[in-house]
C-alpha cells in the first residue's frame, strides 16, 4: 500500500468554488499572487471531476509559502470541511525524512551510507553485502512487504518493525544487491531500525528534534497520534462513491510511511530543501543524486526521491499512498518552486492530475486562464467523438486529413470513453509559423492526447487525437 507516485476547465459558478474552497489562503508578493483564482478553478474542477472528498494544496515560490488552500470535506458524514489546518497521511513521502535523518547521523559520524546492513542487523539475509545506500535507493533486493494498493486484513493488526524484518528481510533476496531497482518498503523498515541503533534514539524523536521542531512543522508526527481534526480516510471501488476505510494498525509503516501533517508544514520542509538548510551541502548532494545500478543503468531514483520532469522542467518528487490517503510532493529546483497535493481518498488518480494542473498554471502563464481557444478545442473534440466536424474551422490540409475513414475511427475510439471530464493544456509554443498546442483530454474512462497546430488566422492546420500513457 505504501506506494511511490509520480487546462481547460468547464466554467465553474462562484457557489461551487465557495463550497469546495473552505480554507485560509496565504499569499506573498510572488507570481502566483497575481491570479490565484485560475489555480482555484483548476483544483476545484479536478476535484469535482474525480469526486474525491477533499484535496489540500500548498505551493512554494522563491523560498516562501505562496499558496495554501483546501477544497472539499475532511469528513463527509459530519460535513466537516477541510481547511489548511487539516492533517493528512503523506505515506511514502515519509521516506525522504528517514533519509534526512540518516544523512544527519552520517554527518554526526554515527553511521555511513556505505555501511553494510550486517553491522547493525547481522541476522538479515545477505546483510554483509547490502549497504544502507542500497536500502534507501531500492536497489537492495529485499522483498516489499506492502505492495498491495488496498487494505488487507493483516494490516489491521498492530505489528513491529522487528516482526516485519523477521518475515520479509530473512527471505532470499529478489535479486543481487545493486543489480536491479525494485520499490520496497522493507528497505525503509530496515533503514529506520539502523538509524535507531546507530543514534540510540527512536526515529520519531530524532525527527522531531532535528527536523520538525527546527523548521516549525508543528503538525508533523506519527499518524498513530491521531486528532479528531484529521482528515478521515476513504477508498473507492471502480467508479463508485467514496467509502470510509480502516487505517493500518500501529507499527506497519514506521520509517516507510508513518507521517501525518498539513501541506503547509510539508512546504516548510521543501523550503529548507531548496535553501539547503538542516543538512550540509554534501548531504544534499547525495540526497538528490541518482543511484545507478552496478552496470551503469539509470534508476531515476536518488535517496527516497524520484527524479523526473513536468512541463519540461526537472523535478525531485515522491508520492505517497496509505489506506484512504494519496499524496504528492514535487520540487522544481530550477524554478525554486514546490507543489504539495494531499487527499483523503485512495483508488483514484486525482493527486497527480492536480499537480499537473497547478504546474501548468505556474509555468505556462499563457495557460493560466481558460480561453476562447480552449473552449473551441473542447467543442471540436466533443463533436469528433460524435463523428461530426465543422470544416470551416480547418485549413485545406487538415480537411484533407479528416477523411471519412479518419472520422469514423476517431468516433469509434472516443465514443466508448464516455463524457469528457477535464481538458488540460500542456504546452503552447511557436513552430513553423504556427502555434503548437498540446492537450491531455480526460474522459470518464480514459485519457487521450491532442496534438494541434493553429494558424495565425485562427484556423486549425492539425488536430490529431493520440493515445497517451
Amino acid at each position: 500500500m505504501i506506494s511511490p507516485l509520480f487546462l481547460f476547465v468547464e466554467p465553474l459558478n462562484v457557489m461551487l468554488i465557495e463550497k469546495l474552497a473552505l480554507s485560509t489562503v496565504l499569499f506573498t508578493a510572488l507570481a502566483i499572487a497575481a491570479d490565484p483564482t485560475a489555480i482555484d478553478q483548476r483544483i476545484a474542477a479536478t476535484l469535482a471531476a474525480y469526486g474525491a472528498p477533499s484535496v489540500s494544496v500548498a505551493i512554494v515560490e522563491n523560498g516562501a509559502l505562496a499558496y495554501a488552500k483546501a477544497f472539499g470535506d475532511a469528513n463527509l458524514a459530519e460535513h466537516r470541511h477541510a481547511d489548511t489546518t487539516t492533517r493528512y497521511a503523506v505515506g511514502s513521502i515519509s521516506k525522504q525524512f528517514t533519509v534526512a535523518a540518516i544523512l544527519l547521523a552520517q554527518e554526526q559520524g554515527k553511521l555511513s551510507l556505505d555501511d553494510k546492513v550486517g553491522k547493525y542487523l547481522p541476522d538479515l539475509t545477505r546483510a554483509n553485502e547490502v549497504t544502507i545506500r542500497q536500502l534507501l535507493s531500492h536497489t537492495s533486493g529485499y522483498e516489499d512487504f506492502a505492495p498491495q494498493d488496498y487494505m488487507i486484513e493483516e494490516w489491521a493488526k498492530p505489528t513491529t518493525p522487528e516482526a516485519i524484518m523477521n518475515q520479509w528481510a530473512k527471505k532470499p533476496l529478489d535479486f543481487d544487491p545493486g543489480t536491479r531497482w525494485q520499490y520496497s518498503n522493507t528497505n525503509y523498515t530496515i533503514a529506520g531500525k539502523i538509524l535507531e541503533k546507530a543514534t540510540g534514539k527512536d526515529l520519531m524523536s530524532y525527527l522531531q528534534e532535528h527536523i520538525f521542531t527546527p523548521l516549525g512543522m508543528k503538525s508533523a508526527s506519527d499518524c498513530d497520534a491521531k486528532s479528531p481534526e484529521d482528515a478521515t480516510a476513504y477508498t473507492r471501488f471502480a467508479l463508485g462513491p467514496p467509502r470510509p476505510v480502516a487505517r493500518e494498525g500501529a507499527g506497519w509503516y514506521f520509517a516507510a510511511g508513518e507521517l501525518c501533517m498539513t501541506p503547509s508544514d510539508l512546504a516548510k520542509w521543501d523550503i529548507a530543501f531548496l535553501q539547503k538548510r538542516i543538512l550540509s551541502m554534501a548531504s544534499y548532494a547525495q540526497f538528490a543524486k541518482e543511484v545507478k545500478l552496478l552496470d551503469g543503468k539509470s534508476t531515476h531514483y536518488a535517496l527516497g526521491l524520484s527524479l523526473g520532469e513536468i512541463q519540461g522542467l526537472p523535478t525531485i518528487s515522491h508520492g505517497g499512498e496509505v489506506s484512504g490517503f494519496l499524496a504528492s510532493n514535487t520540487v522544481f529546483p530550477t524554478k525554486n518552486t514546490a507543489i504539495i497535493v494531499l487527499s483523503n481518498q485512495d483508488g483514484v488518480s486525482m493527486v497527480p492530475t492536480v499537480t499537473r494542473e497547478v504546474a501548468a498554471a505556474l509555468f505556462s502563464p499563457s495557460n493560466a486562464e481558460t480561453t476562447a481557444q480552449d473552449t473551441e478545442v473542447r467543442r471540436i473534440l466533443e463533436e469528433l467523438a460524435q463523428g461530426k466536424i465543422d470544416r470551416s474551422l480547418f485549413t485545406k490540409n487538415a480537411n484533407d486529413y479528416f477523411t471519412a475513414a479518419c472520422l469514423k475511427d476517431i468516433e469509434t475510439s472516443l465514443a466508448p470513453l464516455g463524457q469528457l471530464k477535464v481538458l488540460t493544456r500542456q504546452s503552447s509554443q511557436l513552430r513553423g509559423g504556427m502555434t503548437h498546442l498540446s492537450y491531455r483530454a480526460r474522459f470518464h474512462h480514459d485519457t487521450v492526447a491532442l496534438n494541434i497546430y493553429l494558424m495565425p488566422d485562427g484556423k486549425f492546420e492539425q488536430f490529431m487525437v493520440e493515445e497517451t500513457f
